[in-house]
């Protein structure tokens, strides 16, 4: 199976810099809808058994855009297992402020999930954002697809491809966050071992 994981589009809190986490939920901005145009496009031909998404409208939008581009797949699935991880008390919060009170914790956030101390916020653990992941994934085992797309969010999707790829909670963030509206692609047979074929991909913005 090759499942494509993809941002959403940027919203008003990307552009002012706001924790949106699992509550918070802001509006697209005009530019995304141009950008998802695009995508959507991009993504046109390829022949999604299932489109997948976050049940947050962030995701839900993003991955409506798509679907209605696509040649195969128009409907879009929602599930609450695929939304942002949730941050707590940091949610609606400006990012520049928790990495002056928390320079520490913004680190961490940032480059090394495993010294986050989500207690500090009652925010997710890495284990438990991640696993929603892996067990989601999991649940299309049994199921006779070979092409998936994942519509979904920031944080919650580098830290759990970089799991499925078999990275330890410190090397989550290796490679830094994902793009808005950028395309990550993972394939696998057993659903234990992944093959990464595309990682932040936003290629198609400059066509």
């Amino acid at each position: 199976m090759k499942i494509y994981f993809v941002r959403h589009g940027k919203t008003e809190w990307n552009l002012e810099g706001r924790f949106q986490g699992a509550s918070g939920d802001s509006a697209l901005l005009p530019q995304a809808f141009e950008e998802l145009e695009l995508l959507g496009k991009h993504l046109a031909d390829l022949p999604f058994d299932a489109i997948y998404s976050s049940d947050l409208q962030r995701a839900t939008i993003t991955a409506e855009q798509i679907a209605k581009a696509n040649r195969y797949c128009q409907t879009v699935q929602t599930s609450p297992q695929l939304r942002e991880w949730s941050f707590g008390k940091l949610e609606g919060s400006k990012m520049s402020i928790f990495r002056a009170i928390y320079p520490k914790q913004a680190q961490a956030l940032k480059h090394n999930l495993a010294l986050f101390n989500n207690d500090l916020f009652d925010a997710e653990s890495v284990l438990q954002v991640t696993q929603r992941m892996v067990d989601f994934v999991q649940s299309l085992k049994e199921q006779d697809m070979e092409t998936v797309l994942i519509v979904s969010h920031g944080a919650f999707l580098t830290a759990s491809i970089h799991r499925l790829l078999g990275f330890t909670p410190a090397q989550l963030r290796h490679r830094g966050g994902l793009d808005n509206a950028s395309i990550s692609i993972l394939e696998t047979r057993d659903f234990e071992h992944f093959t990464e074929l595309a990682w932040n991909d936003t290629s198609y913005k400059s066509h």
